[in-house]
């Protein structure tokens, strides 16, 4: 696993409370972690923090699974 995504899973169980076996790259946050809009929010405020990048909006919308927080703070570090 990359260091990334072992950086977005300890966001995710720490945000959502979630066991951390449960947080896998194809997890969809509201579907399998039980996330709501506001959590979605409150974690791209999050990962934002912790990765020092600013997601675009029209880039959050399409965040809907662990990977693609992955893949798109990926892009977005360059």
């Amino acid at each position: 696993m990359s260091e990334v995504f072992e950086r977005v899973k300890k966001i995710v169980v720490e945000n959502l409370e979630v066991e951390a076996d449960k947080v896998v790259e194809s997890a969809s946050f509201i579907d399998d972690l039980g996330a709501d809009s506001l959590d979605l929010v409150e974690l791209v405020m999050a990962f934002e923090e912790e990765f020092g990048i600013e997601i675009e909006d029209e880039v959050q919308e399409n965040i809907r699974t662990v990977g693609d927080a992955v893949t798109e703070i990926k892009k977005t570090q360059g």
